[in-house]
């Protein structure tokens, strides 16, 4: 598959997960890195994409272990947060 068709795909499947949370964290971490991936992450983000939208919240947030499976580097900039806008505070 053409690689920029596959980044469309990936990016429609990570902004469409059924919460405004999940589309928050996933997505935005896909907007963060997902251009920059070699085939080897891509592969890695299309298969967490498999998984449910809790537990890749929860194995970012830390609230529950993350399997061996999906620890390692691209889960170490998931856990980063720093892609997820904060909402501003009312004054």
């Amino acid at each position: 598959m053409d690689r920029d068709i596959r980044l469309k795909r990936l990016r429609f499947r990570a902004w469409h997960r059924g919460t405004k949370e999940a589309d928050l964290m996933i997505g935005g971490f896909f907007d963060r890195h997902g251009d920059l991936w070699d085939a080897d992450r891509l592969d890695w983000f299309e298969a967490l994409l498999e998984e449910q939208d809790v537990d890749i919240m929860a194995w970012a947030m830390g609230t529950l272990p993350c399997p061996a499976r999906w620890e390692g580097p691209m889960m170490a900039d998931m856990r980063a947060l720093d892609f997820v806008p904060v909402a501003a505070k009312p004054e």
